[in-house]
């Protein structure tokens, strides 16, 4: 009898270790990247922001060139790099094998392996762009492909080409997901059969911002910002999603799998939210962006893959390291950036698993959370900041308002109608106000904290009109 027990109950003992692993094994974590865009005169040099990287526990970065700096300064960082042949120069690839081979010569073997580039993005976006370099792609990535056989670089460099959202004709419900028709047959398959062959993986750009900003009506806010919500069944195939980006990818797996290339891997190349934006950008703001930002990377980081592939992990760039000033378009275009060039944080957000064990909630939005809504206050009131509770809580409840709160801070975003005054106590008024009407002046409504009570005369913060009643 000995000799049986101690292995059955030592088997008992491990049984809770065994569950352990397997559900580890089932759900593995993703990776977080960034990408470092350098379109602005004000950045600090590529020493400074491969420390920078190194001390924020991020070490996987992509670049939109292959710039003799960078690609130095990231030698022996431990860093991986996803670096690009720009779409200026696709034709020239494509059309000229030479070119191809001289290009990875000069520009991969040169910083390889000491600068560990894992990947090489062919175009950016090339079904998008308006001078219509499709018709390259395909050839420009077999004479690169041939290129990095001939330097034996091709099993530890893959290639691939970042696509943006664009390329679906049909997106909801993910289900449905298929690419332009016009695209199938020139690009998207040769592209799909090429990765496939090579084991490489197809790179997606996908803004859930821009969804939302067109569609703000329709799509709720926390659905964007993969925060708590009713979540959106698929009438397809029943998946239930919690996050449009996840139905976003799904929509891409399926517009795959209609080709038959179920295959195919994906890594989201380029993600994020705007700090700011024009008032017409609906949804952009700071906490806004740290809310997406910050909950994608808890997804990312805590495991699980899309409901069409649960055990695929989510591999994800953010866009972008910086705010970059020389970015033409609107006003978000140049503030999409977890730092500013002085590498102060935009917001700040763990973007480790470590950080993120580390993290606390916000005690604003905690104490929120239980404050109960109950009838309307009749006739009209406002909500307007107690300049007597501190900078801090009103900053607290100024960006609980602008961010879970659904608040429309729009108008005190920098250039538009109620920025001036340029105050924490004005920009706090409004926020606050507008959180109270949006949920119909309810008792419990304006507190934040104590950082807020109501009046009932218009509050006066320069020529601004604060609402009461949406």
């Amino acid at each position: 009898m000995a000799t049986f027990t101690f292995p059955f109950f030592l088997s008992l003992l491990l049984l809770p270790l065994f569950s352990l692993l397997t559900i580890a094994a089932e759900n593995t974590t993703g990776t977080i990247g960034i990408n470092y865009g350098r379109i602005a005169n004000n950045l600090p040099p590529p020493e400074k922001v491969v420390a920078l990287l190194k001390s924020q526990g991020i070490n996987k970065v992509k670049l939109y060139d292959t710039d003799a700096a960078v690609l130095t300064a990231l030698a022996n960082s431990g860093i991986n790099v996803v670096v690009a042949l720009p779409n200026e120069l696709l034709s020239s690839a494509a059309n000229d094998p030479s070119f191809a081979d001289k290009w990875v010569q000069a520009n991969i073997s040169q910083y390889h392996p000491q600068t560990q580039i894992e990947a090489i993005a062919v175009g950016n976006e090339v079904f998008a762009d308006p001078n219509n370099t499709t018709k390259f792609l395909i050839p420009a990535i077999n004479n690169l492909q041939s290129a990095l056989v001939k330097h034996n670089l091709s099993s530890s460099i893959k290639l691939s080409s970042p696509i943006a959202l664009s390329a679906l004709q049909n997106s909801y419900p993910s289900s449905s997901g298929s690419f332009k028709p016009d695209l199938i047959e020139p690009a998207v398959k040769p592209l799909l059969d090429f990765l496939s062959k090579t084991s490489s993986y197809l790179m997606i750009n996908a803004y859930p911002f821009f969804a939302y900003e067109a569609n703000a009506n329709e799509i709720s806010l926390d659905y964007a910002l993969f925060r708590t919500n009713p979540g959106n069944v698929d009438s397809g195939n029943g998946l239930r999603y919690d996050s449009l980006m996840e139905a976003q990818l799904d929509a891409v797996f399926a517009a795959m799998s209609a080709l038959g290339y179920d295959d195919v891997k994906l890594v989201v190349t380029e993600t994020g939210w705007p700090s700011n934006g024009d008032e017409n950008e609906i949804g952009s703001g700071k906490a806004n962006a740290a809310a997406y930002n910050g909950n994608l990377v808890k997804r990312v980081l805590t495991g699980g893959g899309t409901p069409l592939k649960p055990k695929d992990p989510l591999n994800v760039y953010l866009f972008a390291l910086f705010n970059e000033n020389q970015k033409p378009g609107p006003t978000s275009e140049r503030n999409y950036g977890l730092f500013y060039p002085d590498e102060g944080k935009v917001y700040d957000i763990p973007l480790t698993l470590a950080g993120l064990n580390g993290a606390q909630s916000n005690p604003v939005n905690e104490s929120k959370a239980q404050v109960p809504t109950t009838a309307p206050s009749s006739g009209n009131t406002w909500c307007v900041a107690n300049a007597n509770a501190g900078e801090e809580k009103l900053q607290s409840g100024l960006d609980y308002a602008c961010g879970e709160g659904g608040a429309d801070c729009r108008s005190i975003q920098e250039g538009s109608t109620c920025f001036n005054p340029n105050t924490l106590e004005a920009h706090a008024s409004y926020a606050f106000n507008s959180y109270y009407q949006k949920k119909a002046r309810g008792t419990g409504t304006c507190d934040f904290g104590g950082a807020a009570h109501v009046v009932a005369q218009p509050p006066r913060y320069g020529t601004c009109e604060y609402p009461t009643g949406y």
